[in-house]
């Protein structure tokens, strides 16, 4: 009988450092999200910027025309 409830124990122990160690990474992925958030909204403003994309008769055609 003590041989399993050291058994269950070790269990226990190792799914909770296992939710631990999950639980770390689902912090890490949230914060690269979140920078990822920041960087495309940063992305979209300079897009949507008047001086980002010209009127089609203020471009000149490529070098190759």
């Amino acid at each position: 009988m003590e041989d399993r409830i050291i058994e269950i124990e070790k269990r226990i122990a190792f799914q909770e450092q296992m939710v631990e160690q999950l639980n770390q990474v689902l912090i890490e992925q949230q914060r690269k999200i979140e920078s990822l958030e920041v960087q495309l909204k940063m992305a979209e403003s300079r897009i949507s910027d008047e001086e980002f994309v010209k009127p089609q008769e203020e471009e000149e055609p490529p070098p190759h025309y």
